[in-house]
């Protein structure tokens, strides 16, 4: 596993001091996916250099597996490092090289025989399913085909942790389900900590298990996939959430959005609902999705002007958190924007 404890990165000194990380604490578990998110100019960048240690932290601590890796010198962290394997946005292939001399650059640099580097290789090609891409040049792999040689890379060490920073970004849809799917299967397998950077959202619903919501060197906002997206209250679960596209609202009808808030909201709550207020109900627009096993979603309706409670305290018997509408706003707030850091 990998924790950060009050970790802290400052550049420059004095009144130019410039503070890009501040006090920052989460923990990502074996066998857990954590994703990371936030406006431009957040910090994840700073913070992904942080992690591996290629910035040093100004003060707080790296740990993996129980080791404060920020406290040690060259020649002890260039040992630790291979504990975090690391994923990059562009593949980071070296173009004369091939997929298999790609991935055997770590063991080469660690001093592996040439059998057993020739050895893993094979085995880590397989494993990311290109072994029959072996001897092919990137300039010949497709954009998806590149990244699996580089996670194949990042995993030549046998890390305990991956860092995936963009790792998706630039791929098509196809590409991208392909390498969430791998990253899925290479953290239930080998027990890893993936900590997953990207502004993707719709890819942090397919592959996270945990999210936090980075902002000005601050983690703002944190908790279970599943929990912040049945949170109404929650930013993060709103910019998380699926959301569609509402129908008009037929005249004289109020406007209700409505969150799925709990496991247990049944399948034909519509109906139970317009019998329990007494009214017919229109279903303006809804999206529902099944995320880590859990239903999540929400649903705007119009229903004929009745007493507010009567609406919210049946929706709530239902599972339901129900908020009205104001004219003057969408239907569906748009969700805050979340951008990647330059």
């Amino acid at each position: 596993m990998i924790s950060l404890d009050k970790l802290t990165k400052v550049f420059g000194h004095g009144p130019h001091a410039t503070v890009v990380l501040e006090d920052l604490n989460f923990s990502v578990a074996e066998r857990e996916i954590f994703a990371i998110v936030g406006p431009s100019g957040a910090g994840k960048s700073t913070l992904a250099q942080c992690i591996n240690l290629l910035e040093r932290p100004t003060s707080g601590s790296v740990i993996v597996n129980g080791e404060n890796l920020s406290h040690l010198n060259e020649e002890q962290l260039r040992i630790a490092r291979r504990r975090i394997g690391t994923i990059f946005q562009s593949d980071g292939l070296f173009s004369r090289r091939t997929a298999a001399q790609n991935v055997a650059l770590p063991l080469e640099y660690l001093g592996a025989t040439k059998g057993e580097a020739k050895h893993r290789v094979a085995e880590l090609l397989e494993r990311v399913g290109l072994s029959s891409r072996a001897n092919h040049f990137p300039h010949e792999l497709s954009g998806g085909q590149r990244q699996r040689v580089g996670i194949a890379r990042a995993l030549a060490l046998r890390p305990s942790v991956l860092l995936a920073d963009e790792a998706t970004s630039g791929l098509d849809p196809e590409s991208t389900a392909s390498i969430v799917a791998l990253l899925k299967e290479l953290r239930d397998d080998l027990g890893l900590a993936i900590l997953f950077i990207t502004h993707e959202m719709d890819t942090v619903l397919k592959v996270a298990d945990s999210v936090a919501r980075l902002d000005h060197g601050h983690i703002v906002e944190s908790g279970a996939l599943v929990s912040l997206l049945r949170d109404p209250t929650s930013l993060l679960g709103q910019a998380l959430r699926p959301t569609s596209t509402p129908a008009v609202l037929p005249a004289g009808k109020d406007q209700w959005q409505l969150v799925y808030a709990n496991a247990h909201v049944p399948a034909d709550w519509l109906s139970t609902l317009s019998l329990t207020v007494g009214s017919p109900i229109s279903l303006l627009g809804a999206s529902i999705e099944t995320i880590n096993g859990a239903v999540v979603g929400q649903a705007t309706i119009g229903l004929n002007a009745t007493d507010d409670s009567t609406i919210i305290n049946a929706a709530l018997d239902l599972g339901l958190v129900a908020e009205r509408i104001s004219e003057q706003r969408p239907l569906l707030a748009p969700a805050p924007v979340l951008e990647i850091v330059a």
